[in-house]
């Protein structure tokens, strides 16, 4: 039986040597230092394209991203849909141009853009052309489109008009 006693005991010890605890003393007043645990940031943003969001919505759901754009108008698209509700007295859609279409303007309305109201009056002098920097949320995938929620929107280049001659 003592023998059982001096093994554990032993081993005790080694896996205390082993593991850095041998030696050392513990009470009610020594302070506990915990390891600072990682912080996972929610709101991190993601910088993308328009087109990486058309092409793989899901993988952007829930995440914040940025992006350029040119604007493109206004637009009334997808709102009080139900499966994706964003009630057209709160909020206003908007257009962006596709990026990989150089020659005429073709609206990416597989994306769909809103903004509170509150938020669009501060942009009503943007113009078709205009270049813009978007900082959205991706809250649906309804139809497999992405569906965001605009929280900021930064001209950052305005088109020039055409003068009439």
């Amino acid at each position: 039986m003592n023998k059982k006693i001096y093994i554990t005991l032993a081993l005790t010890i080694s896996l205390g040597v082993f593991c850095g605890t041998y030696n050392k003393t513990y009470s009610a007043n020594t302070p506990v230092v915990k390891k600072p645990q990682q912080s996972v940031q929610a709101n991190k943003t993601i910088n993308t394209t328009s087109l990486n969001i058309v092409a793989n919505p899901h993988k952007y759901l829930n995440k914040t991203i940025k992006m350029q754009a040119t604007f493109d108008k206004f637009s009334t698209l997808g709102l009080d849909y139900s499966k994706a509700l964003r009630e057209s007295s709160k909020y206003i859609g908007i257009l962006i141009q596709r990026d990989d279409v150089l020659d005429h303007n073709i609206p990416l309305s597989e994306m769909k853009l809103f903004m509170k109201k509150e938020l669009a009056e501060k942009h009503i002098d943007l113009d078709t052309g205009d270049k813009i920097e978007i900082t959205a949320t991706v809250f649906s995938t309804a139809l497999n489109d992405p569906w965001l929620d605009i929280k900021n929107l930064t001209v950052i280049k305005k088109a020039k008009k055409e003068e009439n001659k």
